[in-house]
């Protein structure tokens, strides 16, 4: 091994990271032109990758700490749902919607599925144009726009007529272009592994 390809030090890695550090404040200071105040967000959690349900209920949890008028629709998931999201959702008394069917991969009718989905999205839509919510989480909602059964020029037009406070997070894999353009924040989850791919099944209170 090279001088070159030694590893780093403890010091050495504690400098670099300061230095690290201290040019991300030196940049995020130079910054100007920043808007101040509140402006409604929209919030993309799309990607492969596990944990994009679980960071928008988290984003919930953060805006309903600072006062803000939530609400959840699931669209996949169906109205009797129960899982641990839901439980501490009713704790907190924090309104959610399940829309779906429980839908799967192995669906044996998609047209209930996507006919609950449009259904669903008149909903969501209601709710975004009220003017009662500052945060609306639409998770898995990047499923209806992929595959056609929400049509994305309306969901558009709702977006640009809401309220400009509204904050609207939707997640879901294969963002549509078309939604990865108009977001003001787009988070890609990438996998590297997953206990399932190693035989073990889905853990009450990780998974559901």
């Amino acid at each position: 091994m090279s001088d070159s390809e030694q590893p780093l030090t403890t010091t050495q890695r504690r400098e670099a990271a300061m230095r690290e550090l201290t040019e991300q404040r030196d940049n995020h200071q130079k910054r100007e032109g920043l808007s101040k105040g509140r402006r409604g967000l929209v919030i993309v959690n799309t990607g492969d990758g596990k944990g994009k349900s679980t960071a928008a209920l988290g984003l919930m949890l953060r805006a309903s700490g600072r006062g803000l008028r939530t609400k959840l629709f699931q669209f996949l998931k169906h109205e009797g749902a129960r899982f641990g999201e839901h439980r501490m959702l009713d704790v907190l008394e924090v309104p959610y919607q399940g829309l779906g069917d429980g839908f799967t991969w192995r669906s044996q009718n998609l047209d209930n599925t996507a006919a609950l989905a449009a259904e669903g999205w008149q909903q969501a839509k209601a709710a975004i144009l009220s003017g009662e919510f500052d945060l609306i989480v639409l998770d898995e909602f990047t499923y209806p726009l992929t595959y056609g059964w929400v049509d994305w020029a309306e969901v558009r037009a709702t977006l640009d007529a809401r309220d400009p406070d509204l904050h609207i997070v939707i997640t879901g894999r294969g963002a549509l272009p078309e939604l990865i353009e108009y977001a003001q924040t787009v988070t890609e989850m990438l996998p590297i592994k997953h206990a399932y791919d190693q035989g073990i099944g889905a853990q009450a209170g990780i998974e559901h």
